[in-house]
């Protein structure tokens, strides 16, 4: 007698074909679809080495770089037209002499130089410290209202600062070429470079004020280095 096959459903033949197909598919699965885990994850990302850092701190350095110079392409430049808008911005400009390129402050600090030579010069030493003291109280309000309309508060185009600083240097010199020509040198070194407190004055105190101030600092150490000098040499 012939048995009759039993009957199966449906839902049992697929439930078998799944059972029996999922440990393949487990099997086979590619190795990149696996989860990583988190630790494993930030080991993988994290320098292996100090070159790696190395390499990381230069790019973010070059990256660094790369803004500024974007900043400083597109950033406002005043011309004669904003010099001729009001006196403020002529003062700070140095009447002109922040215009001229390269080295702005290079220019300003030689006008410097033949204005007290031409024009202070023949006056007595006190009446000499009251024009410097009166110039860096208008230079604080002339750089702060330039900084305002043109929309940066230090900009390299002011320059009246470097104009009082070297004043103040040159009227406690000898009124020698050699002297003042050392204290020129000196001076543009220390304003360049900004060594403390310096940059740090020039960076935090972003005001007419702070544009003023920093460059009485560098005109300390100019003065500093001519009296050592002085003292050591003779």
């Amino acid at each position: 007698m012939i048995k009759k096959p039993t009957d199966v459903s449906d839902a049992t033949i697929v439930n078998e074909v799944v059972s029996t197909a999922a440990p393949v598919a487990r099997s086979t699965e590619p190795e990149t679809l696996k989860p990583v885990e988190p630790e494993v994850q930030a080991q993988a990302q994290e320098p292996s080495s100090i070159k790696a850092r190395m390499q990381q701190a230069a790019a973010a350095a070059a990256l660094n770089a790369a803004h500024k110079a974007v900043n400083n392409a597109f950033r406002p430049r005043p011309n004669w037209a904003f010099a001729m808008q009001s006196s403020a911005h002529m003062i700070a400009l140095g009447f002109g002499s922040g215009l001229m390129r390269p080295a702005p402050g290079t220019w300003g600090t030689i006008f410097g130089w033949i204005t007290f030579n031409y024009f202070l010069a023949g006056l007595t030493s006190h009446t000499q410290g009251l024009v410097i003291a009166a110039a860096f109280a208008i230079g604080v309000w002339a750089c702060g209202a330039a900084g305002k309309a043109l929309g940066v508060i230090d900009h390299g185009a002011w320059v009246w600062d470097e104009v009082v600083a070297f004043w103040l240097v040159l009227w406690l010199l000898p009124a020698s070429f050699t002297s003042q020509l050392w204290a020129f040198l000196l001076f543009r070194f220390f304003d360049i470079v900004k060594p403390p407190p310096i940059r740090q004055f020039d960076a935090q105190l972003k005001s007419g004020f702070g544009v003023m101030f920093d460059d009485l600092i560098a005109a300390g150490y100019t003065l500093l280095v001519v009296a050592l000098w002085v003292r050591l040499f003779g």
